[in-house]
């Protein structure tokens, strides 16, 4: 704690300096004035939390220091000290609200027992400054919370409520139910996304911040965060005069400071709050993006059929089962030509083409028999840097998606064809004694002979009846070494009926007949 002593005369500052105990009252700074003029400077530079001052001085005198510290926010404690005993000095020390006043000579027990009552009302007083400041900070956090909540509210419910206006007349100075109001919606992705770095606690203050300066300033309404959608902020109006105004301003004062084209949706004028919002709503999700303006009305609505993506089904099917993702962007861009020259490109359009396309890629994933699968890239990101619609980065999200999806099938595809004809190898391998011709194993796998055949070889570099052969053929070599087996016993063994044709076969393949296969064998031993 710092400590300071006012006194013209040089003795009685250092009278006071010796008898107070400034160490056992946790003041370790002790500054020194001569006049209420020099007094008052070092006062604003130091902050002491106890001030002694004499009430005649040259220059500034103690009246005129008192009253100036009982106009400022010190809070600290001053206690007079003079050599007379005068009743104006005296209430004028009681009128600006000094601690105490003692009289010279300055006697130790009184001189320690005010500055110990001075410095422990001190720290009551600090305390209680503190836990107000403290109580004014969590009031300043909640405050806006509770708007947030009551106003965003107001705007989905059809119904009146009567303490709520109450709350909005006595906060704002304004009847909601006279009032006629215009909404605007402000959405945040694109901002959040640009500006932001995805930090939508840092947008909602810093954009509240901006649309509150320019809105509250003439009273002209109040932007609330709208808590039942993560991504927007909403305006009220209710001077309507001035709307597009205001709304002007707040767009080029967050490009100002943003760098971002945001989008500002204009509602149409309505004495209820709810119906003013769904107008600002219908404006936010069916506005013609393409028309790249900042404040968007009615006007920017055009009536036109929504395109569905359930229409192009069956050709988006076949470039998806033809496994080229050039078919597919190819397929892509006519439905992307027919979206801007038949259609509006809204926000509701983007919706209805991201919710139709979730419903028809896993439909295609249950025709391909997906059950378990990463998580799919979403493209969403459809804004340039200045926060402005691209329609570009559009189709190149939608790409993206119709792209991965055609890379995951192919690779099913090919892995299916793949495990098909490793259980048909399989078959053969467990099998090979007994008589199988192509069509068995057609009808057995659920395949086409054709299929097999050239998936078969394409997997294998044989056909099926050349492996099956290999096949017995090493089994039939296995079984020579036997010396007691009859030639027609291996020939029985691996498959084959007829001795001759066994034989026929099994040179064709070794290069020897069966018995000189088995001579020379035994030449080896």
């Amino acid at each position: 704690m710092k400590a300071i002593i006012i006194d013209d005369e040089k003795h009685v500052r250092e009278g006071l300096m010796l008898l107070a105990d400034w160490e056992k009252h946790g003041i370790d700074t002790i500054i020194e004035a001569e006049d209420g003029e020099e007094a008052a400077a070092l006062i604003t530079e130091h902050r002491p939390e106890i001030i002694f001052t004499d009430m005649r001085m040259p220059r500034r005198d103690g009246i005129s220091l008192l009253k100036w510290l009982h106009s400022s926010d010190f809070g600290s404690k001053t206690i007079v000290v003079s050599g007379y005993d005068d009743f104006d000095y005296m209430r004028n020390a009681i009128a600006y609200k000094s601690f105490d006043y003692i009289l010279k000579p300055i006697e130790p027990d009184v001189l320690n027992e005010t500055l110990e009552r001075a410095v422990a009302e001190w720290k009551e007083q600090a305390r209680s400054r503190t836990s107000q400041a403290e109580e004014s900070l969590v009031m300043n956090e909640v405050k806006p919370l509770y708007w947030d909540r009551l106003l965003s509210g107001l705007c989905t419910k059809k119904e009146r409520s009567e303490s709520a206006e109450k709350k909005i007349e006595k906060e704002f100075g304004i009847s909601m139910s006279l009032a006629e109001k215009t909404v605007a919606i402000l959405p945040l992705k694109s901002i959040v996304m640009k500006s932001f770095q995805g930090d939508y606690e840092l947008a909602y203050s810093a954009l509240t911040n901006i649309c509150n300066e320019i809105v509250r300033k003439q009273n002209d309404g109040v932007c609330f965060r709208n808590i039942n959608k993560e991504e927007e902020l909403v305006i009220l109006f209710w001077k309507n005069k001035n709307v597009m105004y205001l709304a002007e301003q707040i767009s080029s004062f967050i490009y100002q400071s943003h760098k971002i084209n945001c989008i500002l949706a204009l509602g149409k004028k309505s004495n209820d709050l709810s119906e003013a919002y769904t107008s600002a709503e219908q404006v936010y999700i069916k506005h013609h993006l393409l028309s790249q303006k900042r404040i968007v009305t009615g006007k920017e609505t055009d009536i036109k059929p929504l395109l569905h993506l359930f229409d192009y089904s069956n050709e988006l099917k076949w470039s998806i089962k033809s496994g080229s993702v050039a078919q597919a962007e190819k397929q892509l861009e006519q439905i992307f030509i027919k979206l801007v020259n038949e259609h509006t490109l809204s926000l509701e359009q983007i919706k209805l083409w991201e919710n139709q396309f979730d419903l028809l890629r896993n439909n295609w994933m249950k025709e391909y028999e997906v059950h378990h699968h990463p998580v799919f890239y979403q493209g969403t990101d459809y804004w340039k840097e200045d926060g402005s619609f691209s329609f570009e980065k559009f189709k190149e999200e939608k790409k993206k998606e119709f792209s991965e999806l055609i890379k995951l099938l192919s690779n099913v595809k090919y892995q299916k064809e793949k495990n098909n004809m490793q259980q048909i190898e399989e078959y053969l391998q467990q099998h090979y004694q007994e008589d199988i011709n192509l069509q068995d194993i057609a009808d057995r796998f659920f395949l086409s002979r054709e299929y097999i055949s050239r998936k078969f070889k394409q997997d294998y570099h044989a056909t099926l009846t050349d492996y099956l052969t290999n096949i017995r053929m090493e089994k039939a070599k296995n079984l020579l070494e036997n010396p007691y087996l009859k030639i027609y016993e291996v020939a029985y063994g691996v498959g084959y009926q007829n001795e001759k044709y066994f034989s026929k076969v099994f040179k064709r393949h070794v290069g020897l007949t069966p018995n000189e296969y088995r001579h020379s064998l035994t030449s080896k031993s």
